[in-house]
């Protein structure tokens, strides 16, 4: 993958999570690691919404944060990214945003449980970020954020929104919509009278390995992607 390539791929992301509800103004960021060099990423400039990324404006940061390159203005909230790619070198591509039911979930301090499918994709971990509800502002904070992530999938920052990373974009951008979805399926269950029997371990870790498969994410990022070239076509 060239570095336009990846750019074009933080683009597309960038428009699926804002069509997806996930943008909070101007608030979200995603980022991807440049190809051939981990030491890197390219990153949604600070100012602009998920939709109004550019081949122009994207962000060239390194390893400790500080802009290397690109024309947009670097996020104050680089450090969550930073301080992952720092200690997952499996990791390729984070994504910060503040989506409605996950936030709600997260400052009920219940755990997901793994009553939807979307839920099951979480089923290996979905751990707290407590430390504060501020902004990620510091390498320091950053870093509890990467702490508290550990080996998952993603993090729920209490009161405040999600860190979710992938092996690829695609696998971010999903995965920030599918955790939303879980966390809105649990609040109606437990709205409508609570959560009735779960399934056992073993189906429900089956599941997981199912959807969790790279094929599905890409086949779903695509999806959506002309699913919003449709929509902004007419």
């Amino acid at each position: 993958m060239t570095l336009d390539e990846a750019k074009q791929k933080i683009i597309d992301a960038g428009l699926i999570l804002e069509a997806e509800g996930q943008g909070d103004l101007t608030r979200g960021h995603v980022s991807m690691r440049v190809p051939g060099d981990p030491s890197l990423f390219i990153m949604k400039p600070h100012s602009y919404g998920f939709d109004e990324i550019t081949m122009e404006n994207i962000v060239l940061c390194n390893l400790d944060g500080e802009k290397v390159g690109g024309g947009g203005r670097r996020h104050s909230e680089v450090f969550i990214h930073s301080e992952i790619f720092k200690v997952r070198p499996d990791v390729m591509s984070v994504i910060h945003s503040h989506p409605t039911h996950a936030v709600a979930l997260s400052a009920t301090g219940k755990q997901l449980q793994p009553i939807s499918q979307p839920a099951a994709a979480f089923c290996d971990g979905l751990p707290y970020y407590n430390d504060t509800i501020n902004l990620i502002r510091s390498k320091e904070l950053g870093t509890g954020v990467a702490k508290a992530l550990g080996s998952c999938k993603a993090v729920l920052m209490r009161n405040h929104g999600v860190a979710l990373v992938g092996k690829t974009v695609e696998e971010s951008t999903i995965l920030a919509i599918m955790l939303d979805n879980a966390c809105k399926i649990q609040l109606l269950a437990e709205a409508a009278g609570g959560i009735g029997e779960i399934f056992p371990a073993a189906v429900i870790k089956a599941l997981h390995d199912a959807i969790t498969q790279a094929e599905q994410y890409t086949i779903n990022f695509e999806f959506l992607r002309r699913k919003f070239l449709r929509q902004t076509a007419r």
